[in-house]
């Protein structure tokens, strides 16, 4: 047994086991690499022949190839490493036939007991299929919102406002709405008081949106001129104005913010009131003079009866 382990032929066998599984790891590598590569010259040129074709901007298209590439990507990319760790274990002398059928009994032991699991994926082909929701969209599920930061086949990632990372199983998704879909809209509701004229206010609305359409970074976000909807409500202290700008879509939130600055900022030159919540308190009747006469009677015969008792009595 000595002589064979200083023998160097002893250990050819191994090293080429070695020399294979190195080949196996490189090429399985090269190929995710290559993967990578194809599927993002996949995506350019699809975006390329989707954004000619009409129908769609650019921008949208490129957000939906890349979440599909994206999935697609890490669904490759498991089963290239999948079959590159049969392969070596094939190399290193196990036997892999039971551990396949083992894995089709565990598999269909898993699939009962895995419905949710089935449930997720399902829900998450339709989520791609559809184009219900893409990497980089501005969305609520289920009453949470935030920015889309991965869609994968079984999870759906939300970054909310504050930072918190929400993660949805697909299957448990009853209700989407996509805030940045094609376009999107910001919604101004405008109070002023009632003694105000509401065609000047309106007039000024409009020059406001005009003067800013033909600033940037607000020209290239906003697609459409403000349109005023008009006297929404005539609430209990103040009249409710709507107006709405259309924009590029996840941009609505920079034009709504500058808007509503310049609003408030012109409403105090033009002297334009914006009302703010009032209360009314009515105070009781002036007192009588019999009334006040006979209260300050019964003051002093109070004072009276607490001086007329003995020192020791109680209080």
């Amino acid at each position: 047994m000595r002589n064979e382990l200083l023998n160097p032929n002893y250990y050819l066998p191994l090293l080429f086991d070695v020399v294979r599984i190195f080949f196996i790891l490189l090429f399985a590598y090269l190929c995710s690499k290559a993967v990578g590569r194809l599927l993002k010259t996949l995506r350019n040129y699809i975006v390329g022949m989707m954004t000619k074709a009409g129908g769609e901007t650019e921008y949208e298209v490129e957000k939906r190839i890349q979440t599909i590439c994206g999935v697609t990507r890490k669904v490759l990319f498991v089963v290239i490493w999948s079959i590159a760790a049969i392969m070596i274990l094939k190399e290193m002398n196990f036997d892999i036939r039971p551990l396949l059928a083992g894995a089709g009994i565990v598999g269909v032991a898993v699939g009962f007991g895995a419905q949710s699991l089935v449930k997720d994926v399902l829900n998450g082909i339709f989520l791609l299929v559809e184009n219900q929701l893409r990497v980089n969209d501005v969305a609520i599920i289920n009453g949470k919102g935030g920015l889309v930061e991965e869609i994968n086949l079984r999870t759906t990632v939300l970054r909310g406002e504050d930072g918190a990372v929400h993660i949805f199983p697909n299957g448990s998704i009853t209700d989407i709405s996509n805030l940045t879909r094609e376009f999107s809209y910001y919604v101004l509701s405008v109070s002023v008081s009632y003694k105000e004229d509401t065609d000047n206010v309106v007039e000024v609305l409009k020059e406001l949106g005009e003067q800013l359409m033909q600033e940037e970074p607000y020209h290239s976000a906003i697609l459409a001129p403000l349109e005023v909807m008009g006297v929404d409500q005539l609430g209990h202290d103040s009249v409710v104005i709507k107006a709405r700008f259309k924009t590029v879509p996840s941009k609505q939130w920079l034009v709504g913010r500058e808007m509503n600055r310049r609003i408030k900022k012109r409403f105090q030159e033009a002297d334009i009131q914006m009302p703010f919540p009032t209360q009314n308190v009515q105070l009781a009747p002036e007192i009588t003079p019999a009334l006040r006469n006979e209260l300050k009677q019964t003051v002093r015969e109070a004072l009276k009866d607490g001086q007329a008792r003995p020192e020791g009595e109680a209080k």
